[in-house]
């Protein structure tokens, strides 16, 4: 292999894995910051603090320092969307492989409803789920992972039933071998990386729907410093003219957000094969 060919291959592997490295590195960072960035107390004396020296990113309606708050609201809605992403990934793939193994009646009946559920408004759903039970981390998680779990019922099930059509598959079948050999040497591989992708994709939407859920007032409480609970602190400390307690968490926001769904697009990418080619 040239040299000129191992750069590109390599500059080709990189654009894949720098998102994916950033959103790994931005995780372990807001997940260790706030062990040695400390908040603070409430102190309504430095309320609405502007700018400054001492707290460069202000302080919000607490008295709080408005940038260490908000490493601890990326580190809470990480964690959630992590949660919610996880518990999406798993209920979508049992059921996708109990409409794939099992087929028939069975598997129409799975899909019909996996169609009801997405014609659904995920939003509207997520809020009456949240509403419930309002402030409990459980019943965020339990919301958006109810209304995002079809997505990957549908993907695992397509992958299973394609691998199912292999050669390898079908040989396996002819030489008498039972279905639990099939399913953990053919099968269950087939859908290994499709479920990391799955997860990660999942991962920007988590993000935003507990920020909306938050900051519609139906998420975490107003004292958990999640993304969108500082937001929607912020709806009223902006007409005061404290611009700061929206920027700083509605810029960590979309960073967030927006390297996560970079990095599911390049994991994507990554794990689909080349049109013609073997899973």
């Amino acid at each position: 292999m040239s040299i000129p060919t191992a750069l590109h291959r390599s500059r080709i592997a990189w654009s894949y894995w720098w998102p994916i490295l950033t959103l790994t590195a931005l995780a372990a960072t807001v997940l260790i910051a706030p062990l040695f960035i400390d908040s603070g107390r409430p102190d309504f004396g430095i309320a609405l603090t502007g700018p400054s020296a001492q707290h460069w990113a202000g302080t919000d309606h607490f008295g709080h320092d408005l940038a260490a708050r908000t490493l601890e609201g990326v580190r809470t809605s990480l964690l959630v969307a992590a949660a919610c992403a996880l518990l999406a990934t798993v209920i979508g793939a049992v059921i996708g492989v109990f409409a794939a193994l099992i087929g028939g009646w069975v598997d129409a009946l799975v899909m019909r409803i996996v169609d009801g559920i997405n014609a659904l408004p995920h939003l509207v759903l997520g809020v009456v789920i949240a509403a419930m039970w309002r402030g409990a981390i459980i019943a965020i998680i339990a919301s958006i992972a109810l209304t995002h779990w079809p997505a990957v019922a549908r993907i695992v099930r397509a992958e299973l039933l394609g691998a199912n059509r292999h050669g390898w598959v079908e040989h396996a079948h002819l030489m008498h071998a039972s279905r639990w050999f099939i399913a953990r040497h053919h099968l269950f591989p087939a859908i290994s990386g499709q479920l990391l992708v799955a997860m990660v994709v999942l991962l920007p939407h988590a993000i935003w729907h507990e920020a909306t859920l938050s900051f519609l007032g139906v998420g975490l409480s107003p004292e958990s410093a999640s993304l969108g609970s500082l937001l929607n602190n912020a709806r009223g400390d902006i007409l005061t003219g404290a611009w700061w307690t929206l920027a700083i968490p509605g810029t960590a926001l979309i960073v967030t957000a927006l390297i996560a769904a970079v990095a599911a697009a390049r994991l994507r990418t990554a794990f689909t094969p080349p049109e013609g080619h073997p899973r």
